[in-house]
């Protein structure tokens, strides 16, 4: 098998302005009643600034693809993909798993790059359905895949620690295109190897 496609998949974010993060958690802090002349408080604006930083700067990777050479015309699927996010309405985490598949066309991918690609849409301020799709949508454009699913399952502090205070209730969405969602022999057996969700 010979790589004949290297994909570069950079951050689509604006670059992040670390001092004026820092100031704005600097007055958010204030603005919350927090002393921030006490020891424990006095660095914490900048520790939240570089929290968020991290946690919405994507990795950049290069998708590399290779011929489907043996014609391989199974499920692909890479279960359990332990990811975490920021909620875009109130900047709490949400994190689960997301199970991504593919049915391989002329192409197939790294499976590492099924981890990265959760990755790269994760570390952004995100709404679940939208990252699920985003997922799905890479891969079809990536590969150009004779089918596609993504299931991705997660707890949302958001519900879970304020508002309706549910800890433990998970929110499973999905993307299914080309012959998963198409055609029930393919859309039974990606369901069942991904547990069985939606």
């Amino acid at each position: 098998m010979t790589i004949s496609h290297l994909h570069s998949v950079a951050p689509a974010a604006e670059p992040i302005d670390a001092a004026r993060a820092e100031g704005a958690a600097r007055e958010l802090l204030l603005a919350l009643g927090a002393d921030l002349t006490d020891e424990s408080l006095r660095e914490t604006p900048r520790r939240m600034a570089e929290a968020y930083a991290e946690l919405l700067t994507p990795r950049p990777f290069s998708a590399t693809t290779f011929p489907n050479d043996e014609g391989y015309d199974e499920l692909v699927v890479a279960r359990d993909i332990r990811f975490h996010s920021l909620c875009e309405h109130h900047l709490l985490p949400f994190h689960g798993v997301a199970h991504v598949g593919y049915l391989p066309g002329e192409r197939i991918v790294g499976l590492s790059k099924l981890g990265r690609v959760v990755d790269l849409y994760a570390r952004r301020l995100q709404v679940q359905e939208r990252l699920t799709t985003q997922v799905a949508r890479w891969l079809c454009d990536t590969l150009e895949p004779r089918g596609v699913g993504v299931v991705i399952q997660a707890e949302h502090l958001c519900m879970s620690l304020r508002g309706v205070q549910k800890p433990g209730a998970r929110t499973i969405t999905s993307a299914l295109h080309g012959v998963v969602r198409d055609d029930p022999r393919t859309r039974q057996e990606f369901l069942a190897l991904t547990g069985g969700h939606t």
